[in-house]
Protein backbone atom coordinates (compact mmCIF):
# COMPACT_ATOMS: atom_id res chain seq x y z
CA UNK A 1 0.00 0.00 0.00
CA UNK A 2 1.31 3.19 -0.58
CA UNK A 3 0.26 7.06 0.73
CA UNK A 4 0.99 10.76 -0.10
CA UNK A 5 3.17 12.20 2.94
CA UNK A 6 1.50 15.31 4.23
CA UNK A 7 2.50 18.63 2.85
CA UNK A 8 4.49 16.83 -0.50
CA UNK A 9 3.71 15.17 -3.45
CA UNK A 10 5.93 12.12 -3.00
CA UNK A 11 5.02 8.63 -2.11
CA UNK A 12 6.38 6.68 1.16
CA UNK A 13 5.54 3.02 1.99
CA UNK A 14 2.23 2.86 3.87
CA UNK A 15 3.46 2.73 7.60
CA UNK A 16 0.54 2.44 10.48
CA UNK A 17 0.36 6.21 9.99
CA UNK A 18 -2.50 7.99 12.42
CA UNK A 19 -5.32 8.79 9.96
CA UNK A 20 -5.06 11.73 11.99
CA UNK A 21 -2.37 13.32 10.53
CA UNK A 22 -4.38 13.33 6.98
CA UNK A 23 -7.48 14.88 8.44
CA UNK A 24 -7.63 18.34 8.12
CA UNK A 25 -4.12 18.75 7.28
CA UNK A 26 -2.08 19.76 4.17
CA UNK A 27 1.07 20.96 5.89
CA UNK A 28 3.72 18.55 7.83
CA UNK A 29 3.31 19.05 11.75
CA UNK A 30 6.49 17.34 13.94
CA UNK A 31 5.81 17.26 17.74
CA UNK A 32 9.39 17.27 19.69
CA UNK A 33 9.30 14.51 22.83
CA UNK A 34 12.06 15.89 24.86
CA UNK A 35 13.66 13.22 27.14
CA UNK A 36 14.73 13.64 30.06
CA UNK A 37 18.80 13.31 30.87
CA UNK A 38 19.50 9.81 29.29
CA UNK A 39 21.63 6.93 31.49
CA UNK A 40 25.29 7.13 30.67
CA UNK A 41 28.67 5.14 31.83
CA UNK A 42 29.23 8.40 34.16
CA UNK A 43 25.95 9.86 34.74
CA UNK A 44 22.96 7.19 36.12
CA UNK A 45 20.10 9.98 34.66
CA UNK A 46 17.67 12.21 36.33
CA UNK A 47 15.29 9.47 36.05
CA UNK A 48 15.14 5.43 34.93
CA UNK A 49 15.21 4.69 31.78
CA UNK A 50 11.30 2.67 32.68
CA UNK A 51 10.51 6.53 33.79
CA UNK A 52 11.78 8.14 30.36
CA UNK A 53 10.84 5.45 28.45
CA UNK A 54 6.71 5.25 29.68
CA UNK A 55 7.19 9.56 29.81
CA UNK A 56 8.18 9.37 25.90
CA UNK A 57 4.92 7.15 25.09
CA UNK A 58 2.17 8.65 26.93
CA UNK A 59 2.80 12.18 25.57
CA UNK A 60 3.23 10.48 22.61
CA UNK A 61 0.12 8.92 22.52
CA UNK A 62 -1.70 11.92 23.71
CA UNK A 63 -0.45 13.70 21.08
CA UNK A 64 -1.77 11.29 18.42
CA UNK A 65 -5.54 11.69 20.07
CA UNK A 66 -4.76 15.04 19.42
CA UNK A 67 -3.83 14.87 15.60
CA UNK A 68 -0.61 15.11 15.57
CA UNK A 69 0.83 12.68 12.72
CA UNK A 70 4.86 12.75 13.58
CA UNK A 71 6.92 13.03 16.65
CA UNK A 72 10.84 13.09 17.08
CA UNK A 73 12.30 12.58 20.07
CA UNK A 74 15.18 14.57 21.29
CA UNK A 75 18.00 13.57 24.25
CA UNK A 76 17.59 17.04 25.14
CA UNK A 77 18.60 16.40 28.83
CA UNK A 78 21.49 15.62 27.93
CA UNK A 79 23.03 19.13 28.29
CA UNK A 80 25.55 20.24 27.61
CA UNK A 81 25.55 18.69 24.15
CA UNK A 82 28.48 16.16 22.99
CA UNK A 83 29.41 17.21 19.90
CA UNK A 84 28.89 13.13 18.90
CA UNK A 85 27.37 10.64 21.33
CA UNK A 86 29.36 7.75 21.86
CA UNK A 87 28.50 6.14 24.75
CA UNK A 88 26.80 2.87 24.37
CA UNK A 89 24.72 3.09 27.30
CA UNK A 90 23.40 6.75 26.29
CA UNK A 91 22.62 5.11 22.45
CA UNK A 92 20.82 1.93 23.84
CA UNK A 93 18.71 3.91 25.82
CA UNK A 94 17.84 6.05 23.00
CA UNK A 95 17.11 2.90 20.53
CA UNK A 96 14.56 1.84 23.43
CA UNK A 97 12.28 4.99 23.65
CA UNK A 98 12.41 5.23 20.15
CA UNK A 99 11.45 1.53 19.56
CA UNK A 100 8.69 1.86 21.86
CA UNK A 101 6.73 4.93 20.76
CA UNK A 102 7.12 3.52 17.16
CA UNK A 103 5.58 0.07 18.67
CA UNK A 104 2.83 1.83 20.68
CA UNK A 105 1.56 4.23 18.26
CA UNK A 106 0.55 4.69 14.70
CA UNK A 107 2.49 7.87 14.58
CA UNK A 108 5.65 8.75 12.05
CA UNK A 109 8.79 8.64 14.67
CA UNK A 110 11.86 10.66 13.95
CA UNK A 111 15.39 10.23 16.10
CA UNK A 112 17.71 13.56 16.79
CA UNK A 113 20.73 13.03 18.89
CA UNK A 114 22.35 15.90 20.06
CA UNK A 115 24.52 17.66 19.16
CA UNK A 116 25.48 16.08 15.73
CA UNK A 117 25.24 12.37 16.14
CA UNK A 118 23.70 11.79 12.89
CA UNK A 119 25.62 8.52 12.13
CA UNK A 120 24.09 7.35 15.56
CA UNK A 121 20.47 8.50 15.03
CA UNK A 122 20.49 6.87 12.02
CA UNK A 123 21.40 3.54 12.98
CA UNK A 124 18.85 4.00 15.89
CA UNK A 125 16.26 4.65 13.22
CA UNK A 126 17.27 1.43 11.17
CA UNK A 127 16.82 -0.41 14.59
CA UNK A 128 13.97 0.82 15.77
CA UNK A 129 11.50 1.49 12.84
CA UNK A 130 11.86 5.16 12.73
CA UNK A 131 11.26 6.75 9.75
CA UNK A 132 13.58 10.15 9.63
CA UNK A 133 16.49 11.58 11.68
CA UNK A 134 17.26 15.36 12.16
CA UNK A 135 20.77 16.15 11.63
CA UNK A 136 21.93 19.89 12.81
CA UNK A 137 24.92 19.77 10.81
CA UNK A 138 25.24 17.97 7.19
CA UNK A 139 27.31 19.57 4.88
CA UNK A 140 28.46 22.92 7.03
CA UNK A 141 31.00 23.15 9.12
CA UNK A 142 29.72 25.33 12.25
CA UNK A 143 30.62 27.08 15.43
CA UNK A 144 28.83 25.89 18.50
CA UNK A 145 28.76 25.83 21.97
CA UNK A 146 29.74 21.83 22.06
CA UNK A 147 32.62 23.09 19.77
CA UNK A 148 33.64 22.67 16.14
CA UNK A 149 31.02 20.46 14.10
CA UNK A 150 32.11 18.84 10.97
CA UNK A 151 29.55 18.00 8.33
CA UNK A 152 27.58 14.27 8.90
CA UNK A 153 27.18 13.39 5.49
CA UNK A 154 30.11 11.27 4.84
CA UNK A 155 29.76 9.54 7.77
CA UNK A 156 26.40 8.22 6.63
CA UNK A 157 27.10 7.62 2.95
CA UNK A 158 27.10 3.81 3.59
CA UNK A 159 23.97 3.67 5.80
CA UNK A 160 22.26 5.12 3.03
CA UNK A 161 23.13 3.10 0.88
CA UNK A 162 22.12 0.15 2.69
CA UNK A 163 19.06 1.72 4.14
CA UNK A 164 17.90 4.19 1.94
CA UNK A 165 14.26 4.32 3.70
CA UNK A 166 15.44 6.22 6.91
CA UNK A 167 14.92 10.00 5.74
CA UNK A 168 17.24 12.77 6.43
CA UNK A 169 15.61 16.19 7.84
CA UNK A 170 18.74 18.39 7.70
CA UNK A 171 19.27 21.95 9.32
CA UNK A 172 20.07 24.58 6.98
CA UNK A 173 22.23 27.52 9.20
CA UNK A 174 21.09 25.91 12.63
CA UNK A 175 19.81 27.80 15.53
CA UNK A 176 22.94 27.99 18.18
CA UNK A 177 25.84 27.49 16.11
CA UNK A 178 27.68 29.65 13.33
CA UNK A 179 28.49 28.63 9.75
CA UNK A 180 32.06 28.71 9.40
CA UNK A 181 31.84 29.31 5.47
CA UNK A 182 32.43 33.35 5.52
CA UNK A 183 29.31 33.73 2.84
CA UNK A 184 27.33 32.59 5.61
CA UNK A 185 29.16 34.70 8.13
CA UNK A 186 27.86 37.39 6.05
CA UNK A 187 23.99 36.72 5.24
CA UNK A 188 23.75 36.40 9.39
CA UNK A 189 24.57 39.73 9.56
CA UNK A 190 22.90 41.30 6.35
CA UNK A 191 19.88 43.42 6.05
CA UNK A 192 16.63 41.00 5.98
CA UNK A 193 15.81 43.01 2.64
CA UNK A 194 19.08 42.06 0.63
CA UNK A 195 17.87 38.33 0.66
CA UNK A 196 14.99 38.94 -1.33
CA UNK A 197 17.25 40.56 -4.14
CA UNK A 198 18.13 38.35 -7.07
CA UNK A 199 21.06 39.70 -7.89
CA UNK A 200 22.90 39.29 -5.17
CA UNK A 201 26.01 37.57 -4.20
CA UNK A 202 24.11 36.28 -0.98
CA UNK A 203 21.18 34.50 -2.79
CA UNK A 204 23.75 32.46 -5.49
CA UNK A 205 25.77 30.94 -2.44
CA UNK A 206 22.54 30.25 -0.55
CA UNK A 207 21.83 28.62 -3.97
CA UNK A 208 24.90 26.54 -3.64
CA UNK A 209 24.95 25.49 -0.08
CA UNK A 210 20.93 24.25 -0.57
CA UNK A 211 21.88 21.95 -3.82
CA UNK A 212 24.86 20.89 -1.86
CA UNK A 213 22.50 19.87 1.05
CA UNK A 214 20.25 17.82 -1.83
CA UNK A 215 22.58 16.51 -4.00
CA UNK A 216 25.68 15.67 -1.75
CA UNK A 217 24.28 15.61 1.43
CA UNK A 218 21.40 13.41 0.36
CA UNK A 219 18.79 15.70 2.37
CA UNK A 220 15.34 14.32 1.98
CA UNK A 221 13.96 18.04 3.77
CA UNK A 222 15.23 21.14 5.12
CA UNK A 223 15.10 22.85 8.57
CA UNK A 224 14.95 26.81 8.29
CA UNK A 225 14.89 27.72 12.25
CA UNK A 226 15.72 30.95 13.87
CA UNK A 227 18.97 31.73 16.33
CA UNK A 228 17.94 30.04 19.30
CA UNK A 229 15.26 27.35 20.70
CA UNK A 230 12.00 29.27 20.79
CA UNK A 231 13.18 31.96 18.20
CA UNK A 232 11.20 31.45 14.67
CA UNK A 233 13.35 32.56 11.47
CA UNK A 234 13.55 35.32 9.87
CA UNK A 235 10.73 35.46 6.99
CA UNK A 236 13.11 37.02 4.24
CA UNK A 237 15.81 33.65 4.86
CA UNK A 238 12.73 31.49 4.89
CA UNK A 239 11.38 32.12 1.83
CA UNK A 240 14.60 32.57 -0.01
CA UNK A 241 15.15 29.08 0.96
CA UNK A 242 12.38 27.79 -0.06
CA UNK A 243 12.29 29.33 -3.56
CA UNK A 244 15.96 27.87 -4.11
CA UNK A 245 15.03 24.32 -2.67
CA UNK A 246 14.10 21.26 -4.80
CA UNK A 247 12.75 19.50 -1.20
CA UNK A 248 10.01 20.35 1.38
CA UNK A 249 10.79 22.79 3.81
CA UNK A 250 10.13 22.89 7.42
CA UNK A 251 10.18 25.87 10.25
CA UNK A 252 11.86 24.33 12.84
CA UNK A 253 11.95 26.57 15.66
CA UNK A 254 9.82 29.59 17.36
CA UNK A 255 5.86 28.19 16.04
CA UNK A 256 3.19 29.04 18.46
CA UNK A 257 -0.64 29.92 17.77
CA UNK A 258 0.37 33.73 17.14
CA UNK A 259 2.38 33.07 13.86
CA UNK A 260 1.91 29.92 12.72
CA UNK A 261 -0.68 31.59 9.80
CA UNK A 262 1.55 33.62 8.56
CA UNK A 263 4.80 31.31 8.83
CA UNK A 264 2.73 28.36 7.04
CA UNK A 265 2.77 30.31 4.05
CA UNK A 266 5.98 30.23 3.23
CA UNK A 267 6.87 26.31 4.20
CA UNK A 268 5.97 23.24 3.86
CA UNK A 269 5.79 22.29 7.31
CA UNK A 270 6.69 23.11 11.07
CA UNK A 271 8.22 21.43 14.03
CA UNK A 272 6.59 22.64 17.46
CA UNK A 273 9.07 21.91 20.79
CA UNK A 274 8.82 24.80 23.14
CA UNK A 275 5.38 25.55 22.60
CA UNK A 276 3.61 22.80 23.54
CA UNK A 277 5.28 22.83 26.90
CA UNK A 278 4.30 23.91 30.22
CA UNK A 279 5.02 27.36 30.20
CA UNK A 280 6.06 27.34 26.28
CA UNK A 281 9.30 26.12 27.44
CA UNK A 282 11.40 23.56 26.08
CA UNK A 283 11.90 20.36 28.34
CA UNK A 284 9.03 21.10 30.49
CA UNK A 285 6.32 18.62 30.59
CA UNK A 286 3.71 18.19 27.60
CA UNK A 287 0.07 20.88 28.03
CA UNK A 288 -2.13 19.57 27.14
CA UNK A 289 -3.73 22.57 26.24
CA UNK A 290 -1.34 24.32 24.52
CA UNK A 291 -0.72 21.31 22.01
CA UNK A 292 -4.23 21.12 21.61
CA UNK A 293 -4.54 25.00 20.79
CA UNK A 294 -1.47 24.53 18.07
CA UNK A 295 -2.57 21.83 16.45
CA UNK A 296 -5.86 23.37 15.82
CA UNK A 297 -4.73 26.77 14.88
CA UNK A 298 -2.60 24.68 11.56
CA UNK A 299 -5.68 23.13 10.90
CA UNK A 300 -7.47 26.57 10.53
CA UNK A 301 -4.74 27.89 8.19
CA UNK A 302 -4.63 24.70 6.07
Amino acid sequence: MWDVFAGGFGFLPFHRFSIAVWVGLVKEVVAVIHLARLPSSSHRGDKDLDGIVEDAVREARILEDLGYGSVILENYGDKPYQKRVRDPLTIASMSIAVREVVRSTGLRVGVNLLRNSGREAYSIAIASGAKFVRINSLVETIVSDSGLIEPEAPRLRSLRINYPWVEIYADLLVKHASSMNLGMMILERLDPQALVSKSTDTKDYLRELVNDYVERGGADKLIVTGLRTGEPPRVELLKLVRELSPVPVLVGSGVNTNNIGSILKHCDGVIVGSFIRKNGKAGEPLDLERAKSFIESVKSYS
